[in-house]
């Protein structure tokens, strides 16, 4: 026979059990997160990484943010690999493709020819574009959130290209991404072409180890660049569109229950509109502060860069599919048709 003692130590027991669970679950729903980008600490893409860290903060679901800007945590291609790793768990930045070659397509030229053409292609979940990364991203262990078109990517030069509006002998050493499409391109152009991080273009373009680098928009070539006095030149051949992208890693993903998820994603969403009507309105206003800044800003006429569009779609274009396959090049041609 159990006696009163007896009882009394079972119920104890049982609510110290209890309290132990509740307490481990509670536990389980307050995630520290850490948020690492690339662009510098007073971008408009930094400061729209706070504004993500305050709205998930106040939505008060068990997240809190901690946000690391500038490299603060590694390059954009080390902050990709950690994510998939667990070791990160929300990104700011461009999506290398050293993982999957299928990425290449993040930087296709002529992928879009406009602002609006950004806005269906990129932005537009339902596009080819979009389904394509998403199902590479899956298979790597990364949850794709938003892609944010900052601008078209110029080239930022120390000295006047030769023919800069097309096709022809430049006499130019520039720095290119880690990507064979982009080193295509500007040799197709007539650069010499010279792969490097983004965190060494500063240095080799201040020392002359380069003599330009293909990198920025006219926002990022002015804040980066121009400010400092470094470069002369702004080439707005308007060739390839420079991608930003919110992703978390799946691990990361798969701790939150659906409320966190769904504020997280409710904050990304909201950045991303925002970014992308303050990236187009700034455009034309950082191309007149490079000039005010004593930059050259070369833009070729619209002749010239549809003559520049055509022959790379009949040139580069063929020469990604090896990489990323024909399935893939496909999707993206029927949707840009």
């Amino acid at each position: 026979m159990i006696n009163l003692k007896s009882l009394n130590k079972i119920a104890c027991t049982g609510a110290a059990v209890l309290a132990l669970s509740t307490a481990m679950s509670a536990t389980a729903s307050d995630l520290r997160l850490k948020f690492a980008g690339t662009l510098p600490l007073d971008h408009p893409g930094t400061q729209m990484m706070k504004q993500i860290e305050t709205d998930i903060e106040a939505a008060d679901v068990g997240l809190k943010v901690s946000v690391f800007p500038a490299n603060q945590l590694g390059s954009g291609e080390e902050l990709f690999e950690d994510s998939i790793r667990g070791n990160i768990d929300m990104v700011a930045g461009f999506i290398y493709s050293h993982k999957d070659p299928v990425l290449e397509i993040n930087s296709l030229p002529y992928l879009a020819s406009s602002w609006a053409e950004m806005d269906s292609v990129v932005r537009n979940k339902d596009s080819a574009y979009n389904q394509i990364m998403r199902e590479s991203l899956d298979k790597l262990g990364i949850h794709l959130m938003e892609n944010i078109p900052e601008g078209f990517t110029g080239i930022v030069a120390n000295k006047k290209p030769g023919t800069w509006e097309g096709v022809g002998e430049k006499g130019m050493n520039i720095r290119v991404w880690s990507s064979n499409v982009v080193k295509n391109l500007v040799e197709m152009m007539g650069y010499n072409a010279t792969t490097m991080a983004w965190g060494d273009i500063f240095p080799a373009l201040q020392s002359g180890i380069v003599d330009g680098a293909i990198c920025c928009t006219s926002q990022a070539a002015y804040t980066i660049f121009a400010v400092s006095d470094v470069g002369k030149y702004f080439v707005a051949n308007d060739a390839i569109i420079d991608i930003s992208s919110y992703y978390i890693s799946q691990k990361t993903w798969n701790k939150m229950n659906d409320e966190q998820r769904a504020v997280v994603k409710q904050a990304f969403a909201k950045a991303a509109d925002q970014l992308f009507a303050m990236n187009k309105a700034n455009d034309e206003v950082y191309r007149g502060k490079l000039v005010e800044k004593g930059y050259e800003v070369l833009v070729p006429t619209d002749a010239q860069k549809l003559a520049l569009k055509e022959r790379v779609q009949a040139e580069i274009w063929p020469q990604i599919e090896p990489t990323v396959g024909k399935n893939v090049l496909d999707r993206i041609k029927a949707d840009a048709s």
